[in-house]
């Protein structure tokens, strides 16, 4: 019988030679159908490979089912890719790339090059939190393992050591100089407990920048103990690929040494991108530049509405700085709004001032020093009004941009996300190139530091489409430690989202409040472990703790009713 399709019955024995003829004649030749995800997939392996290979889709080929007919003959596989090498059945998508790993494949290729040994099993290209914790793991696996970590400067001339943005420039310096600011609160409170203090209490920024930047600077040591501690090589270079499995590596002294692995992982991080417009990389500073700073930047304008941007402008006020920012259109895009305008409200009563629907335009320094003076032209999102006024230091916090477009990923076929330079991966973390891998936010599409904007989107369809399905329950408090200062009551807020048809279990979690990441972390085991709102109503309240609001909550947002604490 002939083929589906056909009406004649094939001349088989010239197809079983065309077949034959086909295989020996090209050193990979790929039975293909050009809409298979798995033949794709196979034909990246080899152009990886910078190998050459003949592929014969079977779906544009008029007798294509007849000739797949023939390779089951010929094979016993009936699926597609089927791949030979060399004249060789390798097999499927899967049976390829298992000969890829165990170095069957390179073998039959013939390719001395491929042969050899590499200098390591594993490159990690980025020194941050993922790539450190990756490059110990392996090693601790029995891998030889290298991690390259180069700081590229900032304009400004500002680096760092070894340890990623959270480290040097994130997390552990911002949350010690908000530690600073609440310091200075509490010295304010203090007059209410009793304290009595004559002097004029000033803060000292030089101190201050120092005593933390002393503390980073163990941590880098530690990390690079730790590395060597686990037989990892370390390398202070930047990193770029310009071959299949093998890199350049260069110092800061443009001194140059090449490596190769079996496999890489990228780690690079993200860096804070720039305005685009006159003055902004010679005047202004961004996160990367502030936790540094050698002198206080006085009067400050923060530029953006992100999470980075509120921070830095909170405990710089905090410190008892003179801050304005300016919001281009809404504060922290993708969080939950009601939270977001609250976090706002909430700066604005301790002296923060916002310019909303303003966009710079325009830096020029007006007199050089530490800080010198700036004068800032911005102009209305709405309309022709033009917004001018000076201040000793610009921080632009508007976002962050992968660092991946000058790692020679194009040199060895990685593809990226053009738009914002992020890297597509598979549930394994793996590049569309099979020895490439990439973790931390320089994946595409996956959960960064803040997740909050993907479940909050997920959230918004749901409601929109699905019916409503979830039920809020929140309260305001007034942590204890406010009550005596007699300050900011009620401003603190908090919200937990349930699922209806899931037995009422805990799916969102907000809390906007002094400690509140260590309040979130506490229930994040619970929710993991399918917190509902009765376990919640069951469990006793630490007593007097600010975490204890949400074993009370009894009000949900629907009710409209009134949610003002007046008690303990």
């Amino acid at each position: 019988m002939p083929p589906p399709g056909q009406t004649q019955l094939p001349d088989w024995d010239g197809l079983k030679l065309r077949v034959r003829t086909l295989i020996a004649s090209h050193r990979v030749m790929i039975f293909s159908k050009s809409y298979c995800p798995y033949c794709n997939k196979v034909k990246e392996l080899f152009r990886s490979m910078r190998v050459e290979y003949y592929a014969l889709e079977l779906d544009v080929t008029a007798d294509g089912p007849s000739i797949q007919q023939v390779l089951a003959e010929l094979t016993n596989q009936r699926t597609v890719p089927n791949v030979f090498v060399n004249g060789t059945h390798i097999g499927g998508c899967d049976s390829t790339y298992q000969a890829y790993h165990d170095g069957s494949l390179q073998k039959l290729l013939g390719d001395s090059k491929d042969i050899e040994p590499y200098d390591y099993d594993l490159i990690v290209i980025g020194g941050g939190s993922g790539g450190l914790a990756c490059s110990k793991e392996a090693a601790t696996l029995g891998k030889k393992v290298m991690v390259l970590d180069y700081v590229v400067p900032t304009p400004l001339g500002t680096s760092w050591g070894l340890g990623g943005t959270c480290v040097n420039v994130g997390c552990i310096p911002k949350k010690l100089m908000h530690q600073a600011a609440l310091l200075g609160q509490a010295l304010q409170d203090s007059r209410k407990y009793g304290w009595q203090y004559e002097e004029q209490v000033k803060h000292n920024w030089e101190v201050m920048v120092e005593a933390i930047q002393n503390y980073i600077g163990s941590l880098n040591w530690g990390y690079r103990v730790s590395l060597r501690e686990k037989s990892v090589t370390y390398l202070n270079s930047y990193g770029e690929f310009i071959e299949p499995h093998k890199i350049k590596a260069t110092n800061r002294k443009g001194q140059v040494t090449y490596h190769t692995a079996e496999t890489f992982v990228l780690a690079t991080g993200e860096r804070p991108r720039y305005l685009g417009i006159p003055g902004d990389k010679e005047y202004c500073i961004t996160s990367d530049d502030l936790f540094s700073l050698p002198y206080c930047p006085g009067k400050t304008l923060v530029v953006g509405a992100s999470y980075v941007a509120l921070e830095c402008a909170g405990f710089l006020a905090g410190l008892g700085l003179d801050v304005t920012v300016m919001v281009r259109s809404i504060l922290l895009r993708g969080f939950d709004q009601e939270m977001a305008e609250k976090v706002g409200a909430h700066m604005e009563t301790h002296g923060v001032k916002f310019i909303r629907k303003f966009v710079p335009v325009q830096v020029e320094q007006l007199e050089e020093g530490m800080p010198g003076r700036l004068k800032v032209t911005a102009k209305s999102t709405e309309g022709p009004e033009i917004f001018e006024e000076e201040y000793n230091t610009v921080l632009i916090a508007v976002g962050r941009d992968a660092c991946t477009r000058s790692i020679g990923l194009e040199t060895i076929g990685v593809k990226i996300n053009e738009k914002n330079g992020k890297v597509p991966v598979n549930d394994e973390e793996q590049t569309n190139v099979p020895y490439v891998y990439a973790i931390g936010d320089i994946l595409d599409g996956k959960l960064e530091l803040t997740p909050v904007a993907i479940q909050a989107g997920k959230l918004l369809a749901r409601r929109l489409y699905g019916g409503s399905s979830t039920k809020v329950y929140h309260s305001l408090f007034w942590p204890l430690e406010w009550t005596v200062p007699g300050r900011d009551n009620n401003t603190c807020y908090a919200k937990i989202i349930c699922s209806k048809h899931d037995n009422n279990r805990v799916i969102g979690f907000h809390v906007l409040g002094p400690n509140a990441g260590e309040i979130t972390q506490g229930f994040a085991a619970a929710i993991k472990c399918g917190l509902t709102k009765e376990l919640l109503d069951e469990t006793i309240g630490i007593h007097p703790t600010c975490g204890e609001v949400f074993t009370t909550m009894d009000i949900t947002k629907s009710s409209g009713q009134d949610i003002t604490q007046r008690g303990c």
